[in-house]
């Protein structure tokens, strides 16, 4: 995941437009903030373990690959927009995994337009989900 968020120092806007700083962590961030690597570090463990919390309260038995692909998929669109998600509903339901892969996938677009990034970023997801072995981030 660090690899698809990318290592900043210093505050900037995101894609959405949202103050980001460190491996993807927005929570409290105001533009002209820095942090040090060690910080970037803690924050992305404290920011992991709340997307994985996440992943764990939807009481569903999951394969670790499944798992990874949801904690991802969390953390970058963030808690509120996962739960009303389809990909989200799918889940919940014990969906065939291929028709939860195929949601990954609808999450391209940012700002009315696809992000070639994101659409790299779900196409990992999906595979992983999948159980398949994804090219490296």
């Amino acid at each position: 995941m660090k690899k698809w968020e990318g290592l900043r120092l210093f505050a900037y806007l995101d894609t959405g437009g949202v103050p980001t700083i460190g491996f993807g962590h927005t929570k409290g961030v105001r533009m002209g903030d820095a942090i040090t690597l060690k910080q970037a570090e803690q924050y992305f463990e404290q920011d992991i373990a709340i997307f994985e919390k996440e992943i764990n309260s939807l009481g569903v038995q999951l394969e670790q690959c499944q798992f990874d692909a949801l904690v991802s998929f969390c953390y970058n669109i963030g808690i509120s927009k996962f739960r009303r998600s389809t990909l989200c509903r799918y889940v919940k339901m014990g969906m065939n995994a291929n028709y939860i892969a195929a949601e990954f996938l609808k999450w391209v677009h940012c700002n009315g337009g696809v992000l070639e990034g994101l659409k790299k970023r779900r196409e990992w997801e999906a595979q992983k989900y999948l159980g398949r072995s994804p090219l490296p981030a």
